[in-house]
């Protein structure tokens, strides 16, 4: 399990915690440092390097924003590159984040050729979120924050929808051929509990369809048929 910091205080209380992973997080965009954070993107990054070095215990780094900013707009890539490689070279795991969910699969794929992130973290707020996913997926990476039932947002930008849904993911990779080490109907079962807890439909799609079967079941009229020969 991991805990999120922003900054030195925010370490100190994770390191008191039986937290196995320190995940860090930064924007790729000055106003979201400076809204999410309260620091520039210099302050930002110098912040994450320290706990970096400092850590002892294994390390992610999230790059907000790095597809879109709802106060600046388009992210320039080598901006995101260019924090991807120092970051690279003191975090165990560098993610990049679409935060409000503007990419589309030929931005992902293109960032991420450039950056080599290990994972990205995207959101569905406009549908193309697993498509991003898969994207990805093509040129690499295999790390994704998801979410079970697609829970989740975005403070700075209230339209934004939550994760992908994690059993939305699993259905994708695991229908062509990939292997994610999920039980998919368990998963959905998961889902399933969590709207009856939060007495509200969530955005994913698989637990409300439930998952392909694997093996369709023969119409009535043919097992009669082969019951009576």
């Amino acid at each position: 399990y991991s805990g999120l910091v922003l900054n030195e205080e925010g370490y100190r209380r994770l390191a008191a915690t039986p937290l196995d992973r320190v995940n860090c997080t930064l924007a790729a965009t000055e106003t979201f440092n400076r809204r999410n954070g309260n620091a520039s993107l210099d302050e930002a990054l110098a912040r994450v390097l320290a706990i970096l070095e400092r850590s002892e215990r294994p390390t992610t780094v999230t790059i907000s924003v790095a597809f879109g900013c709802p106060f600046e707009g388009t992210v320039d890539p080598g901006v995101v590159a260019e924090l991807a490689s120092r970051l690279n070279a003191a975090a165990d795991e560098v993610v990049l984040a679409d935060t409000i969910g503007v990419a589309t699969p030929g931005q992902v794929r293109l960032l991420v050729e450039r950056a080599r992130p290990a994972g990205v973290h995207l959101h569905n707020t406009r549908n193309t979120g697993f498509a991003n996913a898969y994207a990805a997926f093509e040129v690499g990476v295999r790390l994704f924050d998801a979410s079970v039932g697609g829970l989740g947002g975005c403070p700075f930008a209230p339209r934004a929808t939550g994760n992908v849904a994690t059993e939305d993911l699993v259905y994708l990779l695991e229908g062509d051929g990939v292997e994610t080490g999920i039980d998919l109907d368990e998963l959905v079962r998961v889902s399933e509990w969590l709207e009856r807890l939060l007495g509200r439909e969530l955005p994913g799609q698989v637990y409300r369809a439930g998952p392909f079967p694997s093996r369709t079941a023969p119409a009535a009229d043919s097992a009669a048929t082969s019951s009576s020969v």
